[in-house]
């Protein structure tokens, strides 16, 4: 077996865009579900391991690489066990510009896998939260959740939507190398690195989002003024889908369109 060529991956991309779009309710809804508690799992994990370093702003950085090294199991398995991921699926514009699939086919993927996302990841973040774990650290893993809610919630909307378009690039080029590598080991380690350098460099991600900003609202119990659901939605959540969709939508699958398929 050998790696697949850049113009390859992009095929196999569009090929896969094409079986996306025709996904029953059933198989979208379930896989959704499961990759949103994926991403959720890999965000709980990289939190527990680094909360200490987060809680210090001179230890920040470390605490993010260590995010960074725990965060990308959840990208690995939506890839290796199968899920339906939102951000992954913006990369299916590639498959609109080959006119593989309509926009209304593309639409009605991100629409079922997007809810389903949230409702893994809100799942997890309730699990979370009153299974005691955010309890750990007496307290301060708490803390650090909490203020990395607000702070998310904080942003206005041209930051989180420009981190948003951060994120995705790296998120749709980890499952770009992905797609390429032909063996297990290959594709492990081709998503670990750029996911590694999204979540060391701060970036914002929706899906992850679903989980770090719901955590934050159990957690707080509408202590915080402005940590609400309403308060997720308009100032986190969907500057950052945007980005999101900009980052992977054009950047990653728009422009190696054009550079591999497109007219000269």
């Amino acid at each position: 077996m050998i790696n697949l060529k850049p113009d390859e991956i992009l095929e196999q991309t569009i090929c896969t865009s094409a079986v996306k779009a025709s996904g029953s309710l059933k198989k979208l809804t379930i896989l959704g579900v499961f990759a949103g508690m994926f991403i959720a799992m890999g965000g709980a994990a990289a939190n527990m391991c680094s909360y200490c370093f987060l809680a210090d702003a001179a230890t920040v950085g470390i605490g993010r690489m260590i995010s960074g090294l725990i965060f990308p199991a959840g990208l690995i398995m939506v890839v290796l066990a199968g899920g339906e991921l939102f951000t992954g699926n913006c990369m299916m514009v590639a498959g609109i510009l080959d006119n593989r699939i309509t926009v209304g086919g593309m639409l009605r993927n991100w629409t079922i896998v997007y809810i389903a996302n949230f409702i893994g990841g809100a799942l997890i973040a309730w699990m979370f939260v009153y299974g005691g774990l955010i309890d750990t650290g007496k307290g301060m893993l708490e803390t650090v959740m909490i203020n990395s809610a607000v702070a998310k919630v904080s942003l206005n909307f041209g930051q989180a939507f420009i981190r948003g378009i951060l994120c995705n690039i790296l998120v749709c080029i980890a499952v770009w190398i992905g797609t390429g590598a032909d063996s297990t080991v290959g594709k492990i380690f081709g998503m670990f690195f750029p996911i590694w350098a999204f979540v060391a460099s701060g970036y914002e991600h929706s899906v992850a989002n679903m989980f770090f900003v719901p955590a934050g609202i159990f957690a707080d119990g509408g202590a915080t003024e402005g940590l609400n659901w309403i308060g997720f939605l308009v100032n986190n959540l969907i500057p950052v889908t945007l980005g999101n969709i900009a980052g992977g939508g054009l950047f990653v699958a728009g422009l190696y369109y054009f550079a591999l398929k497109g007219k000269e």
